[in-house]
């Protein structure tokens, strides 16, 4: 799980890199859910959890409250 305070510690373009990453890893997780092979459920709800925390973050960026 990733802390907000290191995550405003990354720039605009890094935390777009990372949204990216998450991205990625949230769909090849639905894909095993959809198969019955998903083992670590909590790991995909961690992520979606983690995505919403880098967009949020992203965003204070964009309006200037961080």
């Amino acid at each position: 799980m990733l802390k907000a305070a290191e995550l405003r510690a990354m720039s605009v373009d890094e935390l777009r890199n990372k949204e990216e990453e998450i991205k990625k890893e949230i769909l090849t997780l639905r894909f095993q859910k959809a198969l019955g092979r998903l083992e670590n459920t909590a790991r995909y709800r961690s992520l979606k959890k983690d995505l919403a925390r880098v967009k949020t973050i992203i965003r204070e960026k964009e309006l200037g409250k961080v």
